[in-house]
């Protein structure tokens, strides 16, 4: 825990150091300043009260000391916080984005923006108001106990021995409740997921949910996390209860302790100066018990801050990709795959099987293949999304894993079926291919990509604001403005993935035009299942099971009657499918 909360202080550790030191000194001062009150009550209870000033002003002043260096210690711990704040999520940014792509899933992503935001929060609320009564806690009883050893031997030897085994039950109730913590905290994250993507799919939801069914994936996520909330309150409970008791259980076999040394048994005698040194012992039992319970009542929290320090430690665990110390640059924009091999996971199913591949640059090659054959993973290899896990891919005879990060994708512009937009106007979204695009570049992207017509018709034009993620335009319109986006990066290499499936047939001869209008400038792989796209490809490759089982020119497949010649077929028939009128007079009979 202390381990992962240095790590994101990282340069900021001098302050924490200084905060940890000053908490020390508090801790032991206040374990000092209840010591004194063994010579104030000597002193009083023997009738010497004019001894006993001195030591009066003593503990006055110690107390007015605890006082102000408390306040700061707590100032120290504050600002400690902010540093966790600033510095901790800039480092896991920084950390994230470099991060392949690959690694956001629904599941990290969701896991990442509950880190970034509650996590962090309450992690930097440590210091100020966990680790200084902590700390104090640890620290003043041991005080007190050597205090104990120099008055009553048998009870310092007794408290330190308990020391030991109450830190032994509070480690056993905090692991009781650390796996519900951990089941709580991720389903909190996935409900936080759902609620977002329940606000964001209304539409979706509206047209295909009956009565109540829109909210169905949300119910059962808040469900989910409602039990995992439930046995995490139960256990929490369980494990304050057996720390409170234990604390408890050693006070009262102090107090047994301190009633032998009065030597109070049947023909024992009781000396006055056995009363003074048991009521003196008995008070120091009491105020080592207090700060020992306030260590009890924290447990929880330290438990609750352990799994969201887990958590960040998952994202920071994250294996990068590694950057080439000698970074190379391609010599040109042809794409090689070679003997090319991957899986999502260790234990997981082959994607890619042996797929070898030369794309010439200027070319234009299709990929196609069923669902699931490996299409897309094949080309977010290219833009290395992953690394491979046997073979290579080259661009430009250069190995993408020897090429910097920014240099390979500044060779590459990708345009997927699943596109965002960003919260701002489409000039905006449009502009973050190229951020130092002219207007004339622009016109041309959004002429090329049929964004034009869009523009015309919207009051604003240009300027129109997208809204979250592109909620008020359609799909096709947001689909076509990341298709610009793509184009005015002007990249030599263009990765398309179903790029016209959320386009009418108008617009899809439209991208379908700027494909053939780039055929020969850029080297472009497309994903399509469109035969006037795939059909004006200088190569097309069918993938079936993650290996490649037929290639070649659109004419040499026709001719050799192989998969792509059934793929032909399937979609010639499906275009040319209709309703008859037959069809429709009978369809509601």
């Amino acid at each position: 825990m202390l381990k992962m909360f240095i790590q994101l202080l990282g340069k900021d550790l001098a302050l924490f150091r200084r905060y940890v030191y000053m908490a020390l000194i508090y801790g032991v001062l206040c374990g000092l300043t209840v010591t004194v009150l063994v010579p104030i009550l000597t002193q009083l209870l023997s009738g010497n009260l004019p001894a006993a000033v001195p030591w009066l002003v003593v503990l006055l002043i110690g107390i007015a000391t605890c006082w102000g260096l408390r306040r700061y210690v707590e100032q120290a711990g504050v600002r400690v916080g902010v540093a966790v704040l600033q510095g901790g999520r800039h480092r896991l940014g920084e950390h994230v984005a470099r991060l392949p792509v690959g690694w956001f899933t629904p599941s990290n992503t969701a896991r990442l923006s509950h880190v970034a935001t509650q996590g962090m929060m309450a992690v930097a609320q440590l210091p100020a108001h966990v680790f200084t009564p902590v700390i104090t806690g640890v620290v003043a009883p041991v005080i007190i106990i050597i205090a104990l050893f120099v008055l009553h031997g048998p009870l310092g030897l007794t408290a330190l021995v308990a020391l030991p085994l109450l830190a032994g039950v509070f480690f056993l109730t905090t692991k009781l409740a650390r796996r519900a913590d951990n089941a709580f905290q991720r389903h909190f994250a996935d409900t936080s997921q759902r609620v977002v993507e329940f606000a964001q799919a209304q539409s979706v939801l509206r047209a295909f949910s009956g009565e109540s069914g829109s909210t169905r994936f949300l119910e059962k996520a808040v469900a989910k996390q409602h039990r995992s909330g439930v046995r995490l309150a139960c256990l929490s409970a369980l494990s304050a209860l057996l720390n409170a008791w234990t604390v408890q259980v050693v006070f009262a076999v102090l107090l047994v302790v301190a009633m032998l040394g009065m030597n109070i048994h049947l023909g024992g005698t009781l000396t006055e100066e056995n009363i003074i040194g048991a009521t003196i012992a008995l008070l120091l039992v009491s105020r080592l018990i207090d700060p020992l319970l306030e260590v009890a009542n924290y447990g929880e929290v330290l438990r609750s801050a352990r799994g969201q320090l887990d958590e960040i430690h998952h994202i920071l665990s994250a294996t990068p990709l590694p950057e080439p110390r000698a970074p190379r640059s391609p010599c040109s924009a042809a794409i090689e795959l070679r003997d090319v091999h991957f899986r999502y996971a260790p234990r997981e199913p082959a994607v890619l099987n042996s797929v070898s591949l030369y794309i010439a640059p200027g070319s234009m090659t299709a990929l196609i293949g069923e669902s699931g054959s490996g299409k897309t993973t094949l080309a977010r290899l290219i833009a290395r999304f992953f690394d491979v896990e046997r073979g290579s891919i080259l661009i430009g005879d250069v190995d993408v894993r020897q090429m910097s990060s920014v240099h390979l994708a500044s060779q590459i512009s990708q345009i997927f079926q699943d596109n965002y937009l960003f919260t701002g106007s489409i000039a905006d979204n449009i502009r973050i291919g190229k951020p130092d695009a002219s207007d004339a570049e622009m016109t041309e992207a959004a002429h090329q990509a049929g964004v034009s017509e869009i523009i015309e018709r919207l009051p604003q034009g240009i300027d129109t604001q997208v809204g979250e993620g592109g909620a008020r335009l359609s799909g096709g319109e947001r689909q076509r403005i990341a298709i610009a986006r793509a184009l005015i990066k002007n990249s030599p290499i263009l990765l398309v993935d179903e790029a016209t499936a959320a386009l009418d047939a108008e617009n899809q001869a439209a991208i379908a035009e700027v494909l053939a209008q780039l055929r020969g400038h850029r080297t472009i792989l497309v994903i399509a299942h469109q035969l006037s796209t795939v059909a004006m490809a200088d190569q097309i490759v069918v993938l079936d099971g993650g290996q490649i089982v037929e290639q070649g020119s659109p004419e040499q497949l026709r001719a050799s009657q192989g998969r792509y010649a059934q793929f032909l077929s399937q979609r010639q028939a499906a275009k040319g499918w209709r309703i008859t009128q037959d069809d429709a007079d009978g369809a509601c009979s």
